[in-house]
């Protein structure tokens, strides 16, 4: 085993997996913040919705549709000095943070919009004709109805932001992805980026299998 691994340093990768897990818990954390209050406002402000705005929704989706738009490889280097000014470094886990959740809130925003559209109009409707209030509807009937679609995105949007932690090790952000450039691409060091990949993957995994239980678990709830 150790003859495959040879260029393999086991504590590099301990500390790299521990520094992709923590990327991903903050931003991750953070993106469910603003993610879903702002699918939450393009879905009431849409046409025909309870609080239909044409010209909030048409600014808040131009913001969307413009940061999803943009590579995140190019974010990342945009950003640069946006991220000193909020955390003091674009550096490390701390500097990886804020293009991450930049990158990723308007990508879990489309989905949380996507989500409640799917909500039957049924129950918006019966909740109104019992007098609620729009936040009341929203808190009481559309986010409870829409919960699998809504931890479905957020699945979706983790597994998204592994593959972009991968590449904000291209600034220096650390984890497995810098890992991976500066020893397996730079260095030619076949056994580590086979390793780094090799985790990436059961990391997405994994992930996966908890998004799909919890999904099932909201269905039957």
């Amino acid at each position: 085993m150790q003859a495959l691994f040879l260029n393999v340093d086991w504590s590099e990768i301990g500390q790299a997996s521990l520094d992709t897990l923590l990327m991903l818990a903050g931003s991750l954390a953070l993106t469910l913040a603003l993610g879903l209050p702002l699918g939450v406002l393009l879905y009431l402000s849409d046409r025909g919705r309870l609080a239909a705005n044409p010209v909030v929704n048409a600014v808040l989706s131009l913001i969307v549709n413009i940061l999803r738009s943009v590579p995140f490889i190019i974010l990342l280097i945009v950003m640069l000095p946006v991220t000193m000014l909020l955390v003091g470094t674009s550096l490390g886990v701390a500097g990886a943070i804020p293009p991450l959740v930049v990158g990723a809130a308007p990508f879990y925003a489309r989905l949380v919009e996507t989500a409640l559209r799917e909500v039957d109009k049924g129950v918006v409707e019966a909740t109104q004709a019992m007098g609620a209030t729009t936040a009341q509807i929203v808190t009481r009937a559309l986010l409870p109805e829409a919960l699998p679609g809504l931890i479905a995105g957020a699945t979706v949007t983790a597994i998204a932001l592994v593959s972009y932690t991968a590449m904000a090790g291209v600034v220096g952000a650390g984890g497995l992805g810098d890992l991976a450039i500066r020893f397996g691409y730079q260095r030619f060091q076949t056994d580590v980026m086979v390793v780094t990949v090799l985790l990436l993957l059961a990391l997405v995994q994994l992930l996966q299998m908890l998004g799909d239980r919890l999904v099932a678990w909201a269905s039957h709830r």
